[in-house]
């Protein structure tokens, strides 16, 4: 009998590493889609999003649409079934099995690195929602922060994946309640769109806070930003959010992981349309509370702050003790989410395959569990580096284009060609040099010494595939690394017949890869019917974006 995701709760937690980490691959379509959606949709979301749309306009639109949706297509068609079939449990270990060991460190090193970042973005966002609008000292929000992360820590270390997809589920649930609160209450003070566009053409461009070259109206248009110094393309700000959104869905653990728990490979793609369209519908009506707060507040000059303070202008008690929980469950999402994929992420890419190898699976269990921990904690030591940033989504757009779209690049190189295994070390290197470089002209020296138009903020995604690219491409060519030594993964439902697990990696390595059974293409008795046909709804949830982005507001 097929175990439910609430299972491991009702047997007093989890017994193997099979179940722990990936949830003995037993998890229905909709249980993860739930779940990625409430890790997508935490608080920093909100807070990071409404601040930027009222300075910089609705750019941000493309992440959560055309974004979301190519990532989300590119994870779940793509690179995850690759790894799936392949009976790996992490990411990284996928880079090993395609490129060698030296791939799989940088891979786990980059996303632990990544997600731990987010982790204090998350944690700033909770921090202020609680003081500005749970009315709490700041020492006591601080307070209830640690016991969050402490509770996420625990319950995590005990219930491994099941718990954590379990929780998101109900989570997600609040989540929805509390934004579309939000929303409701102020559309209906201001007086809905129309009102609200008034007001912002009213103001010209006497607001305080705009970004270079903008006027307060030319904010609800998606192709009205062009960077902070007004000369960045909104074709290359496009290209950008698309390729920090495809990030997300592959780069991080986070998100993989969850995908790499489901059922079967159907489940595992309908689970990815039902997170990124759940996520856009959510996020289309949040993303307008910054052009709200714009023209209800021309000279707010606090960008991470505005969320905060519209909850606290246009919701009574009720409304903002319900915005306050799904804040609290949005940020347990988050931990949890954080705690059981990064802490996959050490067990198995660093500790079990480097550092202690062939001990007993209750070991690694034990591993796991403290690693937990330890990540969540992690997440407090980059407060000092987010709060020396002008904005939350600033710091975190800056470092994106280091490492982690070079990585992805490297996964897609390896799920869609043959190529040899001195290919991923080689885009790695030259797409991380350039990263390095470009951060520390952008971010370090007073004076940039390199032209905008090669280390810009914005610019630098498009220059980080290129790098990439060239690197993997002088690898593939090289005379004598041409012979074909890699695997092909692709996204199709055949399996290819691809490298076993790396034969040195260790007995617990290669004995809890057997653990996870049979691969299910799909749970129907014959073929898929067109109706439940994943491709059909990523198509409509792809059109709509194009309609929204291109014909609504560009």
């Amino acid at each position: 009998m097929r175990s439910s995701p609430t299972g491991c709760a009702a047997r007093g937690g989890t017994t193997t590493s099979g179940e722990w980490f990936l949830g003995s691959r037993a998890l229905p379509w909709w249980a993860v889609g739930l779940s990625l959606f409430a890790t997508n949709m935490d608080n920093s979301e909100f807070v990071s999003a409404t601040g930027t749309i009222a300075s910089e306009g609705l750019h941000f639109l493309s992440a959560h649409t055309f974004g979301g949706l190519i990532g989300v297509t590119i994870a779940t068609f793509v690179i995850v079934p690759a790894i799936y079939r392949a009976g790996l449990y992490t990411n990284s270990e996928y880079l090993e099995h395609r490129f060698g060991p030296g791939t799989r460190v940088l891979g786990a090193l980059i996303q632990i690195q990544y997600r731990t970042s987010v982790l204090g973005l998350m944690i700033w966002a909770v921090h202020l929602t609680l003081v500005g609008v749970g009315g709490l000292r700041p020492e006591l929000s601080w307070a209830l922060i640690v016991s969050l992360v402490v509770l996420s820590g625990v319950y995590t270390a005990v219930g491994g994946l099941r718990a954590v997809v379990a929780t998101d589920v109900l989570q997600s649930a609040l989540v929805m309640a509390g934004g579309l609160a939000v929303c409701v209450a102020v559309w209906r003070t201001v007086g809905g769109w129309d009102a609200m566009v008034a007001q912002l053409e009213s103001l010209g461009t006497t607001a305080e806070g705009l970004a270079p070259g903008l006027a307060a109206a030319d904010l609800t248009h998606v192709g009205a930003f062009r960077g902070r110094d007004g000369t960045t393309s909104p074709v290359v700000i496009f290209i950008a959010w698309i390729l920090i959104s495809s990030g997300w869905w592959t780069v991080s653990h986070t998100s993989t992981q969850r995908m790499m728990g489901a059922r079967s490979l159907w489940d595992m793609k309908m689970a990815g349309v039902l997170g990124a369209g759940v996520s856009l519908v959510i996020l289309l009506f949040t993303d307008t509370l910054g052009l709200f707060g714009r023209a209800q507040f021309p000279d707010f000059v606090r960008p991470d702050e505005m969320y905060p303070h519209l909850i606290s202008t246009y919701l009574g008690i009720g409304a903002k003790g319900l915005v306050v929980a799904g804040v609290v469950s949005a940020a347990v999402s988050t931990f949890d989410s954080m705690g059981s994929s990064m802490s996959a992420v050490f067990t198995r890419d660093i500790y079990a395959r480097f550092i202690s190898r062939d001990r007993d699976d209750a070991h690694y269990l034990r591993v796991g569990r403290l690693a937990t921990v330890a990540i969540l904690v992690l997440g407090f030591a980059y407060l000092p580096l987010i709060l020396r940033a002008p904005t939350m989504l600033a710091a975190f757009r800056s470092v994106t284009s280091v490492f982690v779209t070079p990585l992805l690049i490297v996964y897609l190189v390896g799920a869609v060609t043959r190529t040899n295994r001195r290919v991923g070390m080689a885009g790695l290197a030259t797409g991380g040099l350039y990263g390095v470089v470009g951060f520390v002209d952008r971010e370090v020296i007073d004076v940039s010494w390199l032209p905008s138009w090669l280390t810009g903020q914005w610019e630098a995604f498009v220059w980080a595939v290129a790098f990439t690219a060239a690197g993997c491409a002088l690898a593939a060519l090289h005379p004598r690394w041409r012979r074909t030594t890699g695997t092909v993964a692709s996204g199709g439902d055949a399996s290819p017949p691809g490298d076993a697990p790396p034969t040195d990696a260790g007995d617990w390595l290669a004995q809890s890869s057997g653990e996870l059974g049979p691969i299910r293409l799909h749970p129907f008795r014959e073929r898929v019917p067109l109706l439940a046909s994943p491709a059909l709804y990523t198509g409509v949830l792809l059109a709509i974006s194009a309609w929204l982005v291109f014909g609504v507001f560009w």
